[in-house]
């Protein structure tokens, strides 16, 4: 992967693991098409927080890569299997895959496309979190090929007004993401931003549903917290992975 498909930020906190100090790492995926606009933005917010709080910071756009979701080849399944957590599948995303295994914080980003997140996020999340877990159980706990809690997070970005969200059952929909993040790495939150602003130029669009007006004036009353509970979400999830 070049130098556009990522960009890492260096800051000089560590956290000490058995007398060794080593720099708390964190992953920022961007599923959106776009490289900065809503969801990007909230990505690079919650970098932010999480490099004000000492990690050593990539971010990752999924529309660069070449790469499909799970092909059921069930490769990280099989008896004695050597995946180790890692998809099999050798193409664009296996540098990626492999980061993500070293990676102490991850944060997925994507806007949300018919009640969904972007089909990108959807198979880098089959390819990442399926060879992750296991078909086995112990003691009624899933197990997973995890040594230590990984705290992750969905921010997830829409056109929709949050009354208007959470009439149609979005919740419920959405945060089945985190349940399953959850499951397999030990801690997940979900961070929503609502009634987005989708364009530069309104006026080359056919629409009704809404008003330019009205975008705009609550972009300009509300974005900014929604950069701000990003920014904190980076915080607290890199003061998290390094208090184990």
């Amino acid at each position: 992967m070049n130098n556009q498909n990522k960009r890492s930020i260096f800051a000089h906190s560590k956290t000490k693991q058995n007398n060794i100090y080593i720099m708390t790492k964190a992953m920022f995926i961007n599923g959106s098409p776009r490289k900065n606009w809503n969801t990007a933005k909230m990505l690079e917010s919650a970098m932010l927080g999480a490099q004000e709080t000492g990690a050593e910071c990539e971010l990752v756009h999924l529309y660069d890569i070449n790469f499909h979701g799970c092909k059921s080849c069930f490769a990280c399944k099989i008896k004695n299997s050597k995946t180790n957590g890692i998809c099999a599948i050798k193409d664009d995303l296996r540098p990626v895959l492999e980061r993500a295994r070293q990676a102490d914080v991850i944060v997925l980003g994507s806007p949300v496309y018919y009640s969904y997140p972007t089909g990108d996020i959807r198979s880098f999340m089959e390819r990442w979190l399926f060879p992750v877990g296991t078909y086995m159980y112990e003691d009624g706990r899933h197990i997973t090929l995890r040594d230590k809690i990984i705290p992750t997070a969905m921010i997830l970005t829409m056109n929709c007004p949050k009354d208007y969200m959470q009439q149609i059952g979005y919740p419920a929909i959405l945060e089945e993401n985190a349940k399953v993040m959850d499951d397999i790495f030990g801690y997940s939150e979900t961070l929503y931003a609502y009634n987005t602003y989708q364009f530069n130029d309104y006026s080359r669009y056919d629409f009704n549903l809404f008003s330019e007006e009205d975008k705009r004036h609550y972009r300009d009353e509300h974005f900014h917290t929604d950069l701000d509970n990003a920014r904190q979400l980076g915080h607290r999830l890199v003061e998290k992975a390094q208090r184990q």
